[in-house]
């Protein structure tokens, strides 16, 4: 039985990870596409020289093209520029459009049944440019953010209460960004709020160091973004769907009147399975909750504004 083909677009360290993430589950033949020349055939055959360490069977190709990528089922978009130290999201927009778009019209040409796994920065405008370029229905665009920050969430609670990340449990809803909603309503440890576990102030401080978790990375780097926990993000979601696992997981989803919000991407929880996006998950979110996630939705309408000007 042929396996499964996953394309990751993008063979920087995101994308290099998330394909050597990705061929270590062993459930997927994996293609990495990238315009650098011998870049992502040279880290796939380095991936690919991994397996009889590793004990995975994967095929793992890379390419400066996209015609090995054909009939993926899910195409992961990591390609764009990367952001800098003092760079905002927002600058990296006009360049990330015309990449994604161009990325998405060969996608669309080569594997038009895929679903499409968006990474590329700013997401929540990503992910438009990729639908709109597309045409695909809003089930099979789906962006990775939440996941990440949730999981930077998650992890600065469990260092506070000095507990196992496996016990706690966060959602980070709203867009990819500094308006990003951490819930501290929704924040359990073993089934109890956290806000019963630490003081105020504490709260607040770990949802100030969340919505700046990626701004944080890249001041100590110095030069690049954080990856391994990027990788590991978009990899859940290609779990999710690969493996028909119907995790509710948050995820940017174009929203029709979900929390109020219309014709935008934003981060929500969403059920995830063999089609994309199965079912939006609406919660039943404090008033001060909702209007947060009305104002970040506010701030991704204004990158699609800029997209469109």
């Amino acid at each position: 039985m042929p396996k499964s083909k996953v394309t990751v677009i993008g063979a920087g360290n995101v994308g290099g990870t998330t394909a050597q993430r990705l061929a270590e589950r062993d459930y997927a033949d994996v293609v990495l596409v990238d315009i650098v020349e011998g870049l992502p055939q040279g880290k796939a055959l380095d991936i690919l020289e991994s397996g009889p360490v590793l004990g995975f069977d994967s095929k793992v190709v890379g390419s400066n093209g996209y015609e090995e990528s054909a009939d993926s089922e899910v195409v992961v978009i990591t390609s764009g520029s990367p952001r800098k130290p003092g760079m905002s999201r927002d600058d990296l927009l006009k360049t990330n459009q015309n990449i994604v778009q161009s990325v998405t019209e060969e996608v669309v040409k080569h594997s038009p049944e895929a679903i499409l796994v968006m990474v590329a920065n700013p997401l929540d405008a990503m992910c438009h440019v990729a639908m709109e370029v597309s045409g695909f229905p809003r089930q099979r665009v789906v962006g990775m953010a939440g996941i990440l920050d949730t999981a930077r969430y998650r992890t600065f609670i469990a260092q506070e209460l000095q507990v196992s990340v496996r016990d706690v449990f966060a959602l980070v809803l709203g867009g990819h960004g500094d308006t990003m909603v951490p819930l501290p309503s929704m924040a359990t440890v073993g089934g109890v709020a956290i806000t019963e576990l630490m003081p105020q102030d504490r709260v607040e401080a770990i949802v100030n160091r969340t919505r700046n978790g990626g701004a944080e990375i890249v001041g100590l780097l110095q030069s690049g973004s954080a990856f391994y926990a990027p990788s590991a993000a978009a990899v859940e979601m290609v779990d999710a769907i690969l493996l028909n696992q119907k995790r509710i997981l948050p995820c940017a989803a174009y929203l029709q009147g979900e929390y109020g919000v219309e014709d935008l991407f934003v981060g929500v929880p969403l059920k995830l399975g063999a089609s994309g996006i199965e079912e939006i998950l609406e919660l039943d979110l404090q008033n001060d909750e909702l209007e947060e996630l009305r104002n970040s939705a506010g701030a991704v309408r204004e990158l699609v504004e800029v997209l469109h000007s």
